[in-house]
């Protein structure tokens, strides 16, 4: 697919991942809508790149719907889907406290909480996004759009306290094929890139013997990645029309421990 000229949508696209993935959409002649809960991050950011902000909450079907609409209000029906919105937070299953022995469990809202954005979320947007490609005239090869989606190493590895974010991103992977096979006889195409450990504003409070220790555990290169090293990643799955129904990871060699 040639990015230049096509409408693009990237959800999370304020910061870190998405933000990277919208910049080099529109430095490929791209036109972007980026769905965030973070107005003004939002907004600069397509202030910068010539698109457009839709305040969008990915758990919300009305809100999803909305956030296209004024996308191709903007700029006309997407071809290109990159699903960058999620969250995570580290909670044991089940844990004794050390200075109380008191017991408790992964609250269930919490786990609840983030299926709804990580996994429902990407699935909604999927969805939404699809039926509206589905209405477009055919490519060369008879391609009408292309999805990326963003899981995680830690859907094939995932460490201690990530019961609830690996559940997640293994069932972004899971629903990579099935749904790459719904969509082939209409031309869309579906992948997945499982990122490793990534220098994204998540890692922003992470001190600085932390992330050399980050650092050292991924084989090569011995760093964190880059966002632009997964939007470059983003953007080949786009363009490469016979890549198709699959997970890749970035990760620079790493797998991940128990901790």
């Amino acid at each position: 697919m040639k990015i230049a000229g096509a409408c693009a949508v990237v959800t999370g696209g304020a910061s870190g991942l998405g933000g990277a993935t919208a910049r080099a959409l529109a430095a490929a002649g791209a036109k972007v809508a980026l769905f965030d809960l973070n107005t003004e991050k939002g907004e600069a950011v397509a202030a910068d790149i010539g698109g457009v902000f839709c305040h969008v909450d990915v758990t919300s079907d009305e809100s999803v719907a909305a956030g296209f609409a004024k996308a191709r209000a903007a700029h006309g029906q997407e071809r290109i889907l990159i699903n960058c919105a999620g969250t995570g937070k580290s909670i044991k299953t089940a844990s004794r406290s050390k200075e109380t022995g008191e017991i408790t469990h992964y609250p269930l809202a919490e786990f609840n909480r983030i299926i709804q954005i990580n996994l429902l979320g990407t699935f909604r947007c999927i969805a939404m996004s699809a039926a509206g490609m589905l209405t477009l005239d055919p490519l060369e090869d008879g391609e009408r759009g292309a999805i990326v989606n963003t899981a995680s190493v830690a859907a094939i590895d995932g460490q201690m306290g990530q019961a609830g974010y690996s559940a997640s991103k293994a069932g972004i992977v899971g629903m990579t094929l099935p749904i790459a096979r719904d969509l082939a006889r209409d031309g869309v195409r579906v992948n997945t890139i499982l990122p490793g450990i990534f220098a994204t504003p998540l890692m922003q409070n992470a001190s600085p013997k932390v992330l050399e220790a980050l650092s050292a555990a991924v084989p090569f290169p011995q760093r964190l990645g880059k966002p632009d090293e997964f939007a470059t990643m983003a953007l080949e799955l786009c363009r490469n029309t016979y890549v198709n129904g699959e997970h890749i990871r970035l990760d620079g060699a790493i797998r991940m421990g128990m901790r």
